[in-house]
């Protein structure tokens, strides 16, 4: 069986595991504490971040991303669309959803790990503006999310619910559209409350 390296708050492990329960595959689920930089991680991705895959023959995959797109070409094409046009959209909703993740949790690495007199709140100020044009941007790419499922979905829902504990309350003052799209999410994939982020 597949094992994945994750964090229950990790929004990039929540979207793998997430497309792997749409396309029925079978991962075997261990917590991974970046901070400690565990050998078990590391020998999985000599970056020490997470997801990481270990597959069956004991290879490995990293970032988000790239082990969606093999769960993609592992399952014959269920998570991201071959027309032109649809995988276009479905790959910059996904990028952009992404982005404004990396973009926060910047801002937040800033203020956790940073001893307060060396944190350059303009530094700070700068992810934060890049996370709302990117929220402003993916309101408006909603309608073009496909009808079946997608990385697109995934990616948006794990952002979505992170930010519901880090920066919570933002969504349903400033963004009230995500916020009602998230409230939807687990009709369409009941398995959400199961695998959203969470605080462990």
């Amino acid at each position: 069986m597949m094992r994945v390296f994750y964090s229950a708050a990790s929004p990039f492990a929540a979207k793998v595991r997430m497309a792997a329960r749409h396309c029925d595959l079978e991962l075997e689920s261990v917590t991974a504490n970046t901070t400690a930089e565990p050998a078990d991680l590391l020998s999985a991705n000599p970056l020490g971040k997470i997801p990481a895959l270990v597959l069956d023959d004991g290879t490995t995959l990293y970032d988000s991303r790239v082990i969606c797109d093999y769960f993609d070409r592992l399952t014959g094409g269920q998570l991201v669309p071959q027309g032109l046009d649809a995988w276009r959209a479905v790959r910059l909703i996904e990028a952009t959803a992404d982005g404004i993740a990396d973009a926060l949790i910047l801002s937040l690495y800033e203020e956790r790990f940073r001893p307060e007199e060396k944190r350059h709140q303009p530094w700070v100020d700068k992810q934060l503006r890049k996370a709302d044009r990117g929220l402003a941007a993916l309101e408006t790419m909603l309608g073009d999310l496909p009808e079946t499922l997608t990385t697109a979905h995934f990616a948006v829902a794990a952002l979505l619910g992170w930010m519901g504990f880090r920066f919570e309350g933002k969504l349903e003052s400033e963004r009230p559209r995500l916020a009602d799209w998230l409230a939807a999410f687990p009709d369409a994939f009941p398995a959400y409350g199961e695998l959203r982020p969470r605080l462990s």
